[in-house]
C-alpha cells in the first residue's frame, strides 16, 4: 500500500506543476525580462504599472507566485527523498513494483517487524512550505515572512511587504515597523493601533500571504540525513519526514532538537504513535539540528496481542507496559502462560515463564533482547454442549446446572429434522481427565413424551449429543414427501438445476483428470470401513468388502459412529474391555456400535434400528467371550427376542463387551421372488414364485408353450450368472491388453501386431453387455423331470418364435444370414456368405447351437453326427487365425465371448 500512496503523490505533484505552468501562461504579452523588472518593485509601484499596461495586477501577481513555486517545486524535486528499497531506471526514475505483488508479499510475512519506522519510510516526494493552513497565534514573525496590509475606509490600500534582514517593514507613506520577533496575534494588534495613529477613518486588517523558509539539518541514524530547507511552520516530525524517515538502527524515542548547540527537547516519537500524544513535537526554527540517536535495547512482543511488533525499550519497562505499546491483549490470550526467550549472563538462551494475570509478575521488568509470546487459548470450550446430527441447528450450546436432553432439543417441529431417528440417540461423555469416552442411550420419542422418563438424561459439561438419521443411503435421503409438493413447473425447474449443478460439477472435475469426484472421499472412506467389520474383524479378522462414502448419508449411523468406534477401540486395554457390540441379522442396520452404560437386549434393537419384518422373535442368539480359567472362550445363549423387547428381565438380559446378538430370520420366509416369462407362451408375463420351485413347474402355471414357440432358442438368463459373465470380460480384457504390451515389446522383428483390430476388439469387449445365459434344454425339461432346474429371484426365460435361418458371423466375406436348407453343412452356408477371408482359421470353425450349446469341430464326425447337425437359429462361426495376431492366445477366447453374447441378445431382441 506505501507503494501506492506514493504513486498517488506522484501524480498530484506533476499536475501541480502543470496547473501552474498554464496559469502563468495568462498574461501572455509580459516577456520573462519585464517579470523580473516587475518583481523587484514595491507593491503599491506593480498595481501602478500593470494599470498603466492595461494587465490585471492579480493575474501578474499569480504569475509571479506560478513562477517562484515552480522554482520551488524544481529545487525540491532534486532533493526528492524515496522511500527506502526503490530501485530507479537507466534514466534515473523510481520503479515501483506491483501493488498486489507488493500486497501478497507482506501479508505472507508474518514475522514481528521494529515497530513504527514503516510509518515514516512512506514519505511524500516533496516538503514544500503549506500555504492553505491557518497561521498559528503564538507564530513568531521574522525576516522573510510576506504581511498582507489591507486599509479600508477614508482611504483603500492593499500592500503586501516582505520582512527584511533588519526585522522591519516598509510601509509607502509611513515609514518603518519593527515586526520581527512579534507574535502573529500581536502582529495584528499591533499595526491596527499604529496606523489608526497615522492615518484617520480607516481599518486595517493584516494576514500573512506567504511564510519565510528555513534550514535546519537532520543529523544522525536518519536515512537521508543533511540540510533540508522547510517551511516556517515545520516541526520535529517534518524534518524526519523529509530525511525520508529513520533508518533501521536510528531510535524512535531518542530524537533530540539542539538550538546554538544546546539541547532544546527530547522528542519520544512513541507518545505520538501510540498515544497521540504531539506536545513534544515542537516548531523548529531556523539553524536547528534534529539529531536521531542509535536505537536502544528492543523487545519483541508476538503472539495474541493486537500489535505484534518489535518495540524499543526508553528506560526500565515493564511487562504490562510492553504489553500496553503492543495494543493489548487480544481475548483468546491466555495470559497466565505468556512464555518470555531471555538471554542469561552466559548469552545463552532461556524461558522464562510469566504470568501477566498477577500483578507481581506484570511489574517485572524486561530486558533488552527479551522475546515476549502470550499464547493463545485453548480451542476448547468451557460449560458448553455439542450437538450434532439430524437436527436442525447443530453446534455448540451452553450448559447449566440440571440441564437435560429436552432442554437441548424441546420439540420435535422445530428442532429435528424430517429424517431424524427418535428411538436411537447417544451421548458420548468424557469420563475422566484421560479423555477416555463412555456412551449413554436414550430414546428421544420417550424422552419428549414423558419428561420424567429415564430416557430424559441429565447433561454433563462437554457432553456430545448424536441425534441419527433413519436413512443409511443418500438415495433415500434425497426422497421425501416435502418435495413433491410442487406444482409440474416446479419440479422440472429443480429437476434442470439439480442436473446442471450434476454437469458442473462433472466438468470441474474432468478438468483436474478425474472422471468422479473421488479424492475428497479418500480419507473419509478408509475411516468408513471401519463402520463396515464385524466384531471378528476388528478383534484381528480380514476384511475385503469396501464402502463408497458417496453413498452414505451425512448423518447416518455408519459415518457419525465412526469416530466414537474408533476411540473405543484405541481405549481398550488389560483391565479395560473394549466397549464394543455386534447386532447382525433381521435388523434394519446390522453392525458394529458403541456398548452403552447398563445396555441390555432392548437397547440392541433400539440402536440397530428395529427388527424387520422377517425377524423371529421365538429366538435369538447371544454370543459372548469369556474368560474362563485363564483361557478364552466363546459361549452362547438363547433368548425369547418377543419377551426381551416386551422387558421381561429372563430374557431381556443385560450386554456385555464384545457381546454378537444374533436375530434369525424365519424359517423359510422370502420376500417376493419374481420370475418372468417372455415370448410364445399361453400366458407370459411376471409369476410370484415359491421357494422350491422349478422351472417346468412354472412354464406349467403358465399353460404350457404356444404353437408357434421354438424350444431349441430358448435363452434362459439369471442375474447370478451376470455378475460372473462381467468378471470374466473384464478378466479377458486386462489379460488381453497385457498380452498385446508384451508381444509388442519381445517380438521386435517379426510381424507386428495389428493394433488397430487389437484396440477396436478391446473396445468392443468394453461394450459387451453381459446376460448371464444358463443353457437349458426345454425339450427334455418338458419329458424328464430329473433335468428341471430350481429358479431363483430374477430369472427370465425367453421363447422365440419358429426360426427358419442360419447366421454366419466372423472371418466370412459377408457375414450374414441365410435361409435353413435341409443337408446344407456348415461349409455350405460359409460359401453362401462369400467364402472365408485370408486371415480365418478355417480349421476352427465352430457352431453356436441356438439354445446356446457350442459344438466343437472334429474333423473325423463332424458332418456326419446327427448331434452335429445344424438347426434353424444356429450361427457358424469363422474365428481368426491367432498366425495374423502374433499367436495371441487370448484372441480366440475375446472373440468367442463378443460373439457368444451377440447370438444371445439376438435371440432376445426378436422376441
Amino acid at each position: 500500500m506505501r507503494k501506492f500512496v506514493i504513486k498517488i503523490a506522484a501524480l498530484a505533484a506533476g499536475l501541480l506543476i502543470s496547473v501552474s505552468a498554464l496559469t502563468a501562461a495568462v498574461p501572455s504579452q509580459i516577456s520573462p525580462q519585464q517579470l523580473e523588472q516587475f518583481k523587484k518593485l514595491p507593491a503599491s509601484q506593480q498595481r501602478a504599472l500593470a494599470q498603466s499596461m492595461g494587465v490585471d495586477y492579480n493575474a501578474i501577481k499569480k504569475q509571479l507566485q506560478g513562477t517562484g513555486q515552480q522554482e520551488n517545486e524544481k529545487f525540491n524535486q532534486e532533493d526528492v527523498v524515496y522511500p527506502r528499497g526503490t530501485k530507479f531506471d537507466e534514466k534515473g526514475n523510481p520503479i515501483f513494483p506491483d501493488d498486489e505483488f507488493l500486497e501478497e508479499e507482506e501479508e505472507g510475512d508474518t514475522e514481528p517487524k521494529p515497530f513504527g519506522y514503516e510509518v515514516f519510510a512512506n514519505a511524500p516526494y516533496t516538503f514544500a512550505p503549506t500555504m492553505d493552513i491557518a497561521v498559528p497565534e503564538n507564530y513568531i514573525i521574522g525576516a522573510g515572512d510576506v504581511l498582507k496590509i489591507q486599509m479600508f475606509g477614508k482611504e483603500n490600500e492593499e500592500h503586501e511587504l516582505s520582512v527584511n534582514r533588519r526585522g522591519e517593514i516598509v510601509l509607502p507613506n509611513l515609514g518603518p515597523f519593527s515586526v520581527s520577533g512579534l507574535t502573529y496575534r500581536e502582529l495584528k494588534n499591533y499595526f491596527s493601533k499604529e496606523i489608526k495613529k497615522k492615518v484617520l477613518g480607516v481599518d486595517v486588517v493584516v494576514t500573512l500571504s506567504e511564510l519565510r523558509s528555513m534550514r535546519i539539518f537532520v543529523a544522525g541514524d536518519a536515512f537521508k540525513p543533511g540540510p533540508y530547507v522547510l517551511s516556517a511552520l515545520s516541526s520535529v516530525t517534518h524534518a524526519i519526514f523529509a530525511a525520508g524517515g529513520i533508518n533501521d538502527i536510528g531510535s524512535l524515542r531518542n530524537i533530540q532538537v539542539k538550538r546554538a548547540g544546546k539541547l532544546v527537547t527530547t522528542l519520544d516519537l512513541y507518545d505520538l504513535l501510540i498515544f497521540g500524544d504531539s506536545s513534544s513535537d515542537i516548531l523548529l526554527k531556523s539553524g536547528d539540528v534534529v539529531f536521531i540517536a542509535p536505537v536502544g535495547d528492543r523487545v519483541t512482543v508476538d503472539g495474541e496481542v493486537r500489535r505484534p511488533a518489535i518495540y524499543e525499550l526508553a528506560n526500565k519497562e515493564s511487562f504490562e507496559s510492553v504489553v500496553k505499546m503492543a495494543g493489548g491483549l487480544l481475548p483468546s490470550a491466555y495470559p497466565s502462560s505468556t512464555v518470555v526467550e531471555r538471554f542469561n549472563q552466559h548469552n545463552i538462551r532461556t524461558i522464562v515463564n510469566i504470568d501477566l494475570t498477577k500483578s507481581e509478575a506484570k511489574a517485572k521488568l524486561v530486558k533488552g533482547g527479551d522475546v515476549v509470546k502470550v499464547m493463545k487459548t485453548s480451542e476448547q470450550y468451557d460449560e458448553s454442549v455439542t450437538i450434532i446430527g439430524a437436527v436442525a441447528r447443530p453446534g455448540k450450546y451452553q450448559w447449566h446446572k440440571g440441564q437435560r436432553v429436552t432442554d437441548l432439543l424441546p420439540n420435535i417441529h422445530a428442532y429435528m429434522l424430517e429424517d431424524a431417528d427418535l428411538n436411537y440417540s447417544i451421548i458420548v461423555r468424557e469420563k475422566d481427565i484421560g479423555r477416555n469416552i463412555e456412551v449413554l442411550q436414550f430414546s428421544l420419542f420417550n424422552a419428549l413424551s414423558d419428561l420424567n422418563s429415564q430416557d430424559n438424561l441429565l447433561i454433563q459439561p462437554h457432553d456430545r449429543v448424536l441425534v441419527f438419521s433413519i436413512n443409511e443411503k443418500n438415495a433415500f435421503a434425497e426422497e421425501s414427501l416435502d418435495l413433491l409438493a410442487m406444482t409440474q413447473e416446479e419440479l422440472k425447474k429443480k429437476s434442470k438445476e439439480k442436473a446442471k449443478e450434476q454437469y458442473k460439477d462433472r466438468m470441474f472435475w474432468l478438468e483436474y483428470g478425474e472422471e468422479e469426484p473421488l479424492e475428497e472421499f479418500d480419507e473419509l472412506d478408509e475411516s468408513l470401513k471401519l463402520a463396515e467389520k464385524s466384531m471378528e474383524e476388528l478383534t484381528g479378522g480380514s476384511y475385503e468388502e469396501e464402502v463408497d462414502p458417496k453413498d452414505i448419508a451425512i448423518f447416518s449411523r455408519q459415518r457419525l459412529l465412526t469416530p466414537v468406534i474408533k476411540k473405543l477401540q484405541y481405549q481398550a486395554a488389560s483391565g479395560e474391555p473394549l466397549q464394543l457390540i455386534e447386532v447382525v441379522g433381521a435388523v434394519k442396520y446390522p453392525g458394529i456400535y458403541p456398548l452403552a452404560q447398563n445396555s441390555n437386549v432392548q437397547d440392541l434393537v433400539a440402536a440397530s434400528g428395529g427388527l424387520l419384518e422377517s425377524a423371529y422373535l421365538d429366538r435369538a442368539e447371544i454370543t459372548r467371550n469369556e474368560i474362563v480359567d485363564n483361557k478364552a472362550q466363546k459361549s452362547s445363549m438363547n433368548i425369547n427376542l418377543h419377551s426381551a423387547i416386551a422387558g421381561e428381565v429372563a430374557h431381556n438380559i443385560s450386554i456385555q463387551s464384545k457381546d454378537r446378538l444374533n436375530i434369525h430370520t424365519i424359517p423359510a420366509w422370502q420376500e417376493n421372488h419374481i420370475i418372468e416369462l417372455r415370448g410364445e407362451f399361453l400366458f407370459p408375463g411376471k409369476y410370484t414364485i415359491q421357494r422350491g420351485e422349478t422351472l417346468g413347474q412354472l412354464i406349467e402355471r403358465a399353460g404350457g408353450f404356444s404353437e408357434f414357440a421354438y424350444l431349441d432358442g430358448s435363452v434362459f438368463t439369471r442375474e447370478k450368472l451376470k455378475q460372473l459373465e462381467l468378471q470374466n470380460i473384464l478378466k479377458v480384457s486386462e489379460s488381453l491388453r497385457m498380452e498385446i504390451a508384451s508381444k509388442s515389446l519381445s517380438q521386435k522383428d517379426s510381424q507386428s501386431i495389428d493394433y488397430e483390430q487389437a484396440r477396436m476388439l478391446l473396445a468392443d469387449l468394453t461394450k459387451v453387455q453381459p446376460v448371464g445365459r444358463l443353457v437349458v434344454d426345454l425339450p427334455r425339461i418338458s419329458k424328464d423331470l430329473n433335468a428341471d432346474i430350481l429358479l431363483e429371484n430374477g430369472d427370465v426365460l425367453y421363447v422365440p418364435t419358429k426360426q427358419n435361418s442360419i447366421n454366419v458371423v466372423g472371418q466370412v466375406q459377408v457375414a450374414t444370414s441365410h435361409l435353413y436348407r435341409d443337408g446344407l453343412d456348415a461349409h455350405d452356408y460359409v460359401e453362401l456368405s462369400g467364402g472365408v477371408k485370408q486371415q480365418a482359421d478355417d480349421g476352427r470353425i465352430y457352431v453356436i447351437k441356438a439354445n446356446g450349446r457350442v459344438i466343437i469341430p472334429d474333423s473325423n464326425s463332424w458332418f456326419s453326427s446327427n448331434e452335429n447337425t445344424l438347426s434353424p437359429g444356429d450361427t457358424v462361426v469363422v474365428p481368426l487365425d491367432s498366425y495374423f495376431m502374433d499367436n495371441l492366445s487370448l484372441w480366440s477366447t475375446a472373440t468367442q465371448i463378443i460373439y457368444q453374447m451377440a447370438v444371445a441378445v439376438a435371440s432376445i431382441s426378436k422376441i
